[in-house]
């Protein structure tokens, strides 16, 4: 039996860098992280093409694990351009009321943060990247 987590598991490579004794980041710095993984959640469920597009690296590689006819097990790829495409269709649009989601900050070091976005929908895990902390 194949886990549904593993279906929708989805990695965003943002940008790579990093180190692990960085210092906890400041509230700042997740509030940034949370408004970010906002934008790229909530701008799908409302179908806000310049949410999602705020939120995303143009060089965005966004892969999930799905199962073909012979249940094997193969790579799936979407691109920024597909996932704007998708949201300006209105793929995940969804009513405010039914909205039930999380972003859970799960980890910054320094200039990367990983974060775990939940909805009814889909569980991505997003390697963000960027300017994080003061200074």
């Amino acid at each position: 039996m194949r886990s549904p987590a593993l279906r929708v598991f989805v990695v965003a490579m943002l940008c790579l860098a990093g180190n692990a004794m960085a210092a906890p980041p400041d509230a700042a710095t997740l509030q940034a992280i949370e408004a970010t993984a906002y934008d790229y959640m909530d701008g799908q469920l409302e179908g806000d093409v310049a949410r999602v597009t705020r939120a995303l690296h143009p060089d965005l590689a966004k892969r999930n694990i799905v199962a073909n006819a012979n249940e094997t097990l193969g790579l799936g790829r979407m691109s920024s351009d597909e996932l704007i495409r998708f949201t300006r269709e209105g793929a995940l649009k969804t009513p405010r009321e039914q909205w039930q989601r999380t972003v859970t900050v799960l980890q910054v070091d320094e200039d990367i943060a990983t974060v775990r976005l939940e909805s009814p929908w889909f569980i991505d895990h997003l390697q963000m990247g960027g300017s994080m902390g003061a200074g």
